[in-house]
């Protein structure tokens, strides 16, 4: 991850998204099926960047989708 992204900082579904260059509803998806580890405020989710730098992690060893 780039550095403006600190490992406890909390990243929204459209943040998240924009990062990976990928639609909201692909990283809504990831998310719901727990491919990238996430959690509900509320109605809404939220991603730990250091759990998004392991799932690109697992995605480059293939372990991923």
């Amino acid at each position: 991850m780039d550095s403006s992204y600190k490992d406890d900082e909390i990243m929204t579904i459209s943040e998240v998204a924009e990062y990976l260059k990928i639609s909201e509803v692909t990283t809504y998806k990831f998310v719901q099926e727990g491919k990238i580890q996430g959690f509900k405020i509320g109605r809404h989710w939220r991603v730990k960047s250091s759990d998004l730098k392991e799932f690109i992690e697992k995605q480059k060893r293939g372990e991923g989708l």
